[in-house]
């Protein structure tokens, strides 16, 4: 070999050895470049997330919270963790939290919650209607603590009952037996002295006039309406308790600090957390003044006051017609019947009649109703489990169908003729 071809195998090694070890140092720094990877695409996960306002939280339209949200758990909670480990203001990322816990909610609770839009009717929402109560009585029964999902499930399903018969997955109500409750009472104000008939609470006057010419089409804008308040109800409150019932008293202060709970939900959770009676009855009364007083008020009132007159019919018969299945609980009309005087050529005359002299929709005489009948008598009910576990394990399809206004029509019209007293 010569020298020449010898310097030129010793320069071609040389270049072949550089590019080596380029390649190799290469080689070794890209993993000094991975972890930068990760951070980026988490904060891609949830970056997007942040400040969405929740524009489906009243429960009237179909899905969650708001369209850009996935609906995957897995999704959801990964970005949850990721804006938590991040830093980010709870209140950045409130609605993300919010529709995490709601999707955990619906899961657990049997829902399909992309599917679930009282807008579809009746039919397509009759399982959905039934597994919202079906999975209050299932929290209540697993956390007896949870005193306000026992009473949802005694109460709301006992309040609707008249109005959804799930053994037929159709049309609901009955046209005819509501107006059989109209022109009951409408023969009974023919007996009734005039004198007495001008003292009457409107409600019972609009349905004895109006209750006959109720239609389906009324009745079907009236169950959407209670579709979507039951919705709204179960959006509000049902993802707090996942929240607790997986991370704690911590899962619910979370919510708080987002300003997805105010501050007579959180002092419920903590009186929750305290584990005492008082606590736990206080609790059970925050809730349930959430429930009415600041998640479905609005929508009473828009129910009440919509589809002409009929809005006041159907929340009049729906307060009629309602008792709830809590022991001891007295019906509307017998907690607050209708009882007038008036004087007539000389003579006092009285009737007293067994309607209730207050229509369900309205804000404060609904509250007197809970608070002085329906709350005391279901907070006596919780304190002594050996009665209270039985009526709550009682399935839900069996209170469903004792409710049912259908079922109890012949006695409602009997008692209603029965206990129609004038008195001179």
């Amino acid at each position: 070999m010569t020298r020449r071809t010898s310097t030129l195998r010793i320069r071609s090694m040389v270049r072949t050895l550089g590019l080596l070890t380029c390649f190799a140092v290469g080689f070794v720094s890209v993993p000094t470049t991975l972890p930068a990877l990760p951070a980026a695409h988490a904060e891609a996960a949830y970056a997007a997330y942040l400040d969405l306002p929740s524009i489906n939280d009243d429960g009237s339209g179909g899905g969650g919270l708001h369209p850009a949200l996935p609906l995957d758990p897995s999704a959801l909670r990964e970005a949850v963790e990721q804006a938590r480990a991040a830093g980010v203001p709870p209140k950045r990322y409130a609605t993300l939290l919010h529709q995490h816990w709601l999707v955990t909610a619906t899961r657990n609770a049997d829902i399909d919650l992309a599917a679930w839009d009282p807008n579809r009717g009746v039919p397509a929402n009759s399982r959905t209607f039934i597994q919202v109560y079906v999975n209050y009585l299932r929290l209540n029964n697993e956390h007896p603590d949870f005193y306000w999902v026992g009473l949802a499930g005694l109460a709301g399903g006992s309040f609707a009952s008249g109005f959804f018969d799930m053994s037929d997955v159709g049309p609901i109500v009955s046209v005819p037996g509501v107006h059989q409750v109209g022109s009951t009472v409408a023969d009974l104000l023919r007996g009734t002295p005039v004198e007495l008939l001008n003292l009457l609470p409107s409600d019972i006057r609009l349905l004895a006039a109006e209750g006959a010419r109720l239609t389906a089409e009324d009745l079907s804008w009236y169950q959407q309406r209670l579709m979507i308040m039951q919705k709204h109800i179960f959006i509000d409150q049902v993802p707090m308790h996942e929240a607790y019932i997986a991370e704690g008293l911590a899962g619910v202060e979370e919510m708080y600090r987002a300003g997805v709970l105010d501050e007579n939900a959180i002092l419920a959770w903590r009186g929750i957390a305290a584990g005492t009676s008082a606590g736990l009855a206080d609790a059970a009364v925050r809730m349930t003044d959430r429930e009415q007083n600041q998640i479905i008020a609005d929508q009473w009132d828009a129910t009440s006051s919509g589809r002409g007159v009929m809005g006041r019919v159907l929340t009049y018969v729906s307060t009629l017609a309602g008792k709830a299945a809590v022991p001891g609980v007295r019906a509307p009309g017998v907690f607050a019947p209708t009882t007038i005087t008036a004087d007539a050529d000389g003579r006092t005359i009285s009737l007293r009649a067994p309607l209730p002299n207050f229509n369900w929709a309205d804000r404060e005489t609904r509250w007197h109703y809970i608070t002085n009948d329906l709350l005391p008598n279901y907070l006596a009910l919780v304190e002594n489990e050996a009665v209270a576990r039985p009526v709550l394990a009682e399935p839900f399809p069996n209170k469903l169908a004792q409710g049912r206004l259908l079922m109890r029509l012949p006695d409602l019209l009997a008692d209603m003729s029965a206990e129609w007293q004038l008195t001179v």
